[in-house]
């Protein structure tokens, strides 16, 4: 089973924070849905013996595109590609986009699921990240997504500077407040070339504290564990049967194609990544071209991938498949580097898997980079 990631590069505003690639004009939105749509077609040779599970709308900011836009492109991918019989069919959102009439038309136009950018129920923190919702919004379309809507994930965004950690605490019982099956949570990062890190750089915002980000990571971790929620991968949560199959499937390592500006696709062999630029991305596209760099992965890159991958999730890293896939001096090599955080108790070996216990688990990224191997090949 494969997926299908296509990149809406179109925001109202921008995000402080954010540093994935969008436009806040909307001039070039009917020739992009047109290109988006004439790349989905071009593509279609890569996925001849695949098929199709998962359809994801991300962004940007997909739920700017109309409900004609949506279908549309829907249907481009199930005239070219097989899909399986119920694909998941997700579309990030902004409350500020979710009326009434608009969730009920994507209900029946086959989006199954919302990913919904609340980031926080409070105003203060949505004006820090200049969010183009505000409370009030953030609540209502909750209330009205969960009348047509049964797969729906919220984002939450932790480490805030000032936020408290009773005030976080609020945050995440008012997600759970509103019976939602999913919630991806993140901690607040300064990406260089944001506002957000410029504000930091004049000392208008202070910088973002670790060790507040670790407290808020481990409340959420005991509230959302005591609430029924299986922690499946570093930032993500879900009850049993709505884990992202989309997510999962990068995780695990699934085949998938991205479609339009900035968007990435892996092979299994190879991964490459389209233009981040929209004028370009279109102007290649009506000349026939995809606008792509790509890589072929060496042993040592997907070794290093696994690493990662494995263990921000509960999978973890199985040291067979690493025998079987990578060789003995892999093996050894990961056995030699993990020994000293088994000891420090923060990765443990069970049935032959390696993981993080709950201590390890906010520091996973840190530890899989310790874990990686360089310049082997």
């Amino acid at each position: 089973m494969s997926g299908i990631y296509i990149h809406i590069p179109f925001c109202k505003q921008a995000c402080h924070y954010c540093d994935f690639h969008f436009s806040t004009s909307i001039k070039k939105k009917e020739e992009m849905v047109l290109a988006l749509a004439k790349e989905t077609e071009m593509r279609k040779s890569e996925f001849n013996d695949e098929v199709v599970e998962t359809i994801y709308f991300g962004g940007g900011t997909p739920s700017i595109l109309t409900i004609e836009n949506l279908r549309f492109l829907i249907e481009v991918v199930y005239s070219n590609y097989k899909v399986v019989e119920n694909p998941e069919i997700t579309l990030e959102a902004n409350p500020d986009n979710l009326s009434s009439d608009y969730l009920i038309e994507l209900s029946k136009i086959g989006i199954n699921r919302l990913s919904i950018g609340i980031q926080s129920f409070f105003e203060d923190d949505l004006q820090l990240m200049n969010r183009a919702h505000n409370s009030a919004e953030a609540k209502e379309c909750l209330l009205e997504a969960t009348k047509y809507f049964d797969n729906i994930s919220v984002d939450l965004i932790y480490g805030i500077p000032g936020m408290s950690n009773e005030k976080w605490l609020q945050n995440i019982e008012m997600a759970l407040s509103f019976n939602v099956p999913h919630i991806s949570s993140y901690a607040l990062t300064v990406e260089p070339k944001t506002a957000l890190y410029s504000f930091i750089q004049k000392g208008i915002i202070p910088q973002p504290e670790d060790e507040v980000a670790q407290e808020h990571f481990q409340i959420l971790v005991d509230k959302l564990t005591e609430n029924d929620f299986i922690h499946y991968e570093l930032s993500n949560f879900g009850k049993e049967n709505y884990f992202s199959k989309n997510n999962s499937s990068y995780w695990l390592g699934k085949k998938y194609i991205g479609i339009g500006p900035s968007a990435h696709s892996y092979n299994g062999e190879k991964r490459g990544w389209n233009v981040s630029n929209n004028s370009l991305y279109i102007k290649s596209i009506l000349q026939n071209k995809v606008p792509v760099e790509t890589e072929t992965l060496t042993k040592t890159d997907r070794y290093n991938e696994y690493i990662m991958t494995g263990l921000r999730t509960i999978w973890g890293v199985s040291l067979d498949r690493i025998a079987t896939d990578f060789g003995d001096t892999y093996l050894n090599y990961l056995n030699q580097q993990a020994a000293k955080y088994i000891e420090d108790e923060l990765l443990f070996v069970y049935e032959n898997i390696l993981r993080t216990t709950k201590k390890g688990k906010f520091l996973s990224d840190g530890i899989a980079s310790d874990l990686f191997l360089l310049n082997l090949e």
